[in-house]
């Protein structure tokens, strides 16, 4: 009894939805994610509303109302304002990714070499020899990574950069050793610094930027 009262309801039930059924069913169908991603942007809408119309445009019917000059004229200031458009929306995305700075030596640090030996000869000048001796292995480090001859990890020391630079180097590898240690000495251990230690600083600086590197084939094993 059960099993034959259960068909019949079944029997009664519409398989083809009404008219609100089915506007109910699509509407929930397209709004999974997979059409959401597909539907077009404003950027999309509003360059093909540009090409219907310059297509309109010159068609022989509009283009004989207007007259050819009128045309090209409206079509390239179009042009022009979706390429503005372009350009400006597409501004922030590239805001985004440059707002990350590099990490070195510890901390996140985004001047060029040349920019670090200008504030390290700054602080040099005052005889803030801390600073600019912590300022020039800086400039050490990132005049080696701008020459892809290292690619230190965002949380190597001192000692991690002057090892890597051994390998292009390897005639230099006490003074990069003595480098490494005046750095470690006057940011971690709190040294003043001094004028003789910065300026032989300067000069293993100013010798690896005039040497040749060693090609990583000829470096021994």
């Amino acid at each position: 009894m059960i099993v034959s009262s259960v068909l019949v309801a079944l029997a009664s039930t519409p398989l083809i939805p009404d008219g609100d059924g089915a506007r109910e069913l699509a509407e929930k169908e397209l709004a999974k994610p997979e059409y959401q991603a597909a539907k077009p942007t404003l950027i999309d809408q509003w360059a093909r509303a540009v090409a219907d119309f310059l297509i309109d445009l010159f068609t022989p019917q509009h283009g004989a109302d207007l007259g050819p000059w009128a045309a090209i004229v409206i079509g390239v200031l179009l042009v022009a304002v979706l390429i503005a458009v372009l350009l400006i929306w597409g501004r922030p995305r590239r805001s985004r990714v440059r707002s990350s700075p590099s990490v070195l030596l510890g901390s996140a640090d985004d001047r060029t070499a040349a920019e670090l030996r200008a504030d390290a000869d700054r602080a040099a000048r005052e005889e803030d020899w801390a600073e600019a001796i912590v300022l020039r292995y800086r400039a050490v480090a990132r005049s080696l990574i701008e020459r892809d001859l290292i690619a230190p990890a965002p949380g190597a020391t001192a000692q991690t950069i002057a090892r890597e630079a051994v390998a292009p180097f390897p005639a230099e590898s006490d003074a990069l050793h003595e480098a490494a240690v005046a750095f470690d000495d006057v940011r971690y251990l709190g040294h003043p610094g001094s004028a003789d230690l910065y300026h032989a600083l300067v000069q293993t600086d100013e010798r690896l930027r005039s040497q040749r590197p060693v090609p990583i084939e000829a470096v021994p094993a």
